[in-house]
């Protein structure tokens, strides 16, 4: 390691001592051709001997000047506004003292004449900026291939003329070996239309893709404004679309902003970027009181929605994150990310069923849990229907059984993961969940010092098992991508805005409420079938046919987000409400529940359906 060290040292120096040398060639070169602009190239000899004597006064300082602002450290290859920037000030202050000491002392033997300073200081400038600007040209010209430039390119419309546009075009123009040639700018603006950036021009709104990709010859259009709403991407999906044209978009402005990704590392327009949804703005400092230096434990760790929470949770440094799944490669995948990503943090995985009191008791009195989020839960509404015993098994029996373990381990908070399907339910997985909310409300009041809770949202966009991923490989076997009904409906969000408000709920919960978050407009299924065909290329309907299969059993047109009797009012976070809602008695409910833990395999599956609705009345059962 120390020869290493050394070695790059020694390049540091090489390359200091190199530009230090160019650097004062032009510096002297400029100080030299002021003096003649100044006397018409008829320099009178009391000045020349000025000029011998001052230059290397002149030079040194400059030097010294460039040397503070950094002037040798650059990349000589990259030279933009920021390095022209610390270019101008390293310059322009020796300037400033060479003028004061005029000023000062106008005839000492240090006084240079003022149109020789003003002079010396431009074409100091020029020359420099010259050298850096050649320097970069040269390694330009190298790297497009000795000179084959970007022939063969993909021509590229950008769509957005901004600054994100304008660095993305700089991008393509300064590596051709990217494999893209911008030749058009597309933008709303009329005051950009009929102007040019780095010599592209700048056409009318994204609406005239169509006219403009023959007369171009374009082959793509990449959107660079990742601040851009989910209609308007809609639109320019159907532009571009109907000019048969590649659609792609630079990452988002998180990702911009946290330089996890560079503005040229396009990707394409994912079904995320059409639904709507507007980043979270969470408050971090409660999350960090309730995780910070506590034990959490996520139950379904390997899943989509508690793979995440393990990831969002680790970000406020917890002492430990035990991962609880009964799939020994889901709780291993995780395990895995987690240690080489968050080193710093101990996490622990075990392979266990929550419906294995004793496992989970000993798991329990090993690590002591402070928080506990349980996202475990079988969430397959059709095949739930046909297994109503694991449903109830592991969705209710597995969380009240859960719950009083929390009380007797003395946890602070157990945050329970439900679903908008637990409202007036159709489906055994609904009513299951929402047998899981009552199990914990009847603990109101009764729990210890153990807070209960539970946060009820939506469809996540590509969780396991979800309609997106079924529409992907539907859409590359080539079809049909099959809708159960025209009408359908769903809310949607993505997995880390749920989660990030999961966190947020969790951290205003006094104990006893359901958080219900806010998933904006439903979307119908057949119009997200549709545009998931269109971001794949093909034009539903015509390449891709759409099957109309029926509804399955269990499942509803829409989806509710909350009873006509609950109440709800707001909380400090705009996209969560909190629901008012009557408990049951412990002593009842679990009287209750237990006996029907007891008899639950010896009921057949319609039996287990009427048995739910002795507690969720509103449970309209499907049965056979």
């Amino acid at each position: 390691m120390a020869l290493k060290k050394t070695n790059w040292s020694l390049v540091q120096q090489g390359r200091g001592f190199f530009l230090a040398l160019i650097y004062g060639l032009l510096c002297a070169i400029a100080l030299w051709v002021s003096y003649g602009l100044r006397f018409d190239f008829e320099v009178p000899e009391p000045y020349r001997s000025e000029r011998v004597m001052v230059l290397p006064f002149v030079v040194g300082l400059k030097l010294i000047f460039l040397l503070m602002f950094g002037q040798f450290r650059g990349l000589l290859s990259y030279f933009r506004i920021p390095d022209l920037n610390q270019l101008f000030l390293g310059l322009l202050c020796p300037s400033i003292l060479f003028l004061a000491i005029r000023i000062i002392n106008p005839t000492g033997w240090f006084s240079i004449p003022r149109g020789v300073i003003l002079s010396d200081f431009l074409i100091s400038l020029v020359l420099l900026v010259g050298f850096r600007v050649g320097l970069r040209m040269i390694q330009e010209k190298m790297s497009t291939g000795r000179g084959l430039g970007d022939r063969g390119n993909r021509r590229i419309g950008i769509i957005g003329a901004g600054s994100n546009g304008a660095s993305l075009a700089a991008e393509f123009l300064a590596k051709p070996q990217l494999g893209f040639r911008p030749v058009v700018f597309f933008d709303d603006d009329e005051g950009k239309i009929g102007r040019d950036i780095h010599g592209i021009p700048i056409l009318g709104p994204p609406s005239e893709l169509a006219a403009a990709a023959e007369a171009l010859e374009l082959e793509m259009v990449a959107i660079a404004i990742p601040s851009l709403n989910a209609k308007r991407i809609r639109d320019i999906l159907k532009d571009a679309a109907e000019a048969k044209l590649d659609t792609t978009i630079i990452p988002s402005l998180h990702e911009l902003s946290t330089g996890r990704v560079r503005i040229e590392e396009m990707r394409k327009v994912e079904v995320e970027d059409v639904l709507g949804r507007d980043p979270v703005a969470l408050n971090n400092e409660p999350i960090r009181k309730i995780v910070e230096n506590k034990v959490v434990l996520v139950t379904g760790a390997g899943g989509s929605i508690g793979a995440e929470i393990v990831r969002q949770v680790a970000a406020f440094s917890p002492a430990r994150v035990i991962l609880v799944d009964h799939s020994e490669l889901a709780v291993f995948t995780i395990e895995q990310e987690m240690l080489f990503s968050e080193p710093e943090i101990s996490f622990t995985a075990s392979v266990a069923d929550i419906c294995d009191s004793e496992m989970m008791a000993m798991i329990f009195d090993r690590h002591r849990p402070s928080v506990i989020f349980h996202s475990a839960a079988y969430k397959h509404v059709p095949l739930m229907e046909t297994q109503p015993w694991e449903a109830i098994g592991n969705n209710s029996i597995g969380t009240f059984q859960l719950a009083g373990l929390a009380i007797e381990f003395g946890v602070e908070r157990f945050v329970l993961i439900s679903t908008d399907k637990a409202i007036n339910p159709t489906s055994v997985m609904g009513a299951s969940k929402r047998l899981a909310e009552i199990g914990l409300q009847s603990f109101y009041g009764h729990g210890g010092k153990t807070r209960f809770m539970a946060v009820r949202f939506g469809n996540v966009l590509g969780s396991s098992g979800s309609v997106i991923p079924t529409f992907r490989r539907q859409i590359a076997r080539g079809g049909p991508v099959t809708v159960t009904h025209p009408e359908v409906t769903r809310y949607f969000m993505t997995i880390s805005e749920a989660v990030g408000l999961v966190l947020q709920s969790a951290s205003m919960g006094e104990g006893g409420e359901i958080f219900l978050l806010d998933m904006g407009e439903p979307v119908k299924i057949i119009d997200l079938a549709r545009q998931m065909i269109l971001l794949s290329g093909y034009e539903p309907e015509t390449e891709i046919d759409i099957e109309i299969t029926g509804l399955r059993p269990g499942e509803k047109l829409f989806e509710e987000l909350n009873y006509a009797t609950e109440a709800s009012d707001e909380t400090a976070h705009p996209r969560i409400r909190r629901l008012h809602v009557m408990p049951e008695g412990v002593n009842e409910f679990e009287d209750w529940i237990n006996s029907f833990g007891d008899d639950l395999l010896k009921l057949s599956s319609s039996e287990v359906k009427e048995r739910i609705t002795e507690m969720v009345p509103e449970y309209k059962a499907f049965l056979e």
